[in-house]
């Protein structure tokens, strides 16, 4: 399979932003996180099979590389600037800022199942995570979100 690079940075990086910035709050560490994707992307093309799992491939590499990002020495000994959130349509912006109150896990989840179209049984997969697991969350993001809606919960970002 022949595949250019700059198709799929057209093709994927608004979702590899979305992913990032939902689990960065922040515009420049979504960037870089994106910025290394890429990279990465470039010095393993050959390796994947598919266009399918070319995307599924993305969406785990930029959730490691986020939550790595927020592991790391550097971030958590700077202060980050207020941001807009220029990755989401307008019509989903506040929706993703009542998602940033959500856990993590339980926000990743959210996303590939409401926005990217991915089934359970594919979001077990690509997260690495059992199906039961996954439907367990996917319930408890619900009612968690129904309740921030409701009267603000609980904040986790």
């Amino acid at each position: 399979m022949k595949v250019k690079i700059d198709e799929l940075i057209e093709v994927y990086s608004n979702m590899i932003l979305q992913i990032a910035y939902q689990n960065l709050f922040n515009k420049s560490d979504a960037e870089d996180v994106a910025q290394e994707v890429f990279i990465k992307l470039i010095n393993t093309l050959d390796k994947l099979k598919n266009n399918e799992h070319i995307k599924a491939w993305l969406i785990r590499v930029t959730i490691n590389l986020s939550k790595d990002y927020n592991k790391s020495f550097w971030n958590k000994n700077t202060t980050a600037i207020d941001e807009e959130l220029k990755y989401f349509d307008e019509e989903n912006q506040e929706v993703f800022k009542e998602l940033s109150k959500l856990n993590p896990d339980y926000r990743n989840i959210i996303y590939l199942y409401y926005y990217q179209g991915y089934r359970i049984a594919e979001i077990s997969e690509i997260l690495s995570m059992n199906q039961n697991t996954v439907s367990s969350y996917l319930t408890r993001a619900r009612k968690e979100f129904k309740n921030i809606l409701e009267d603000g919960g609980e904040t986790y970002a």
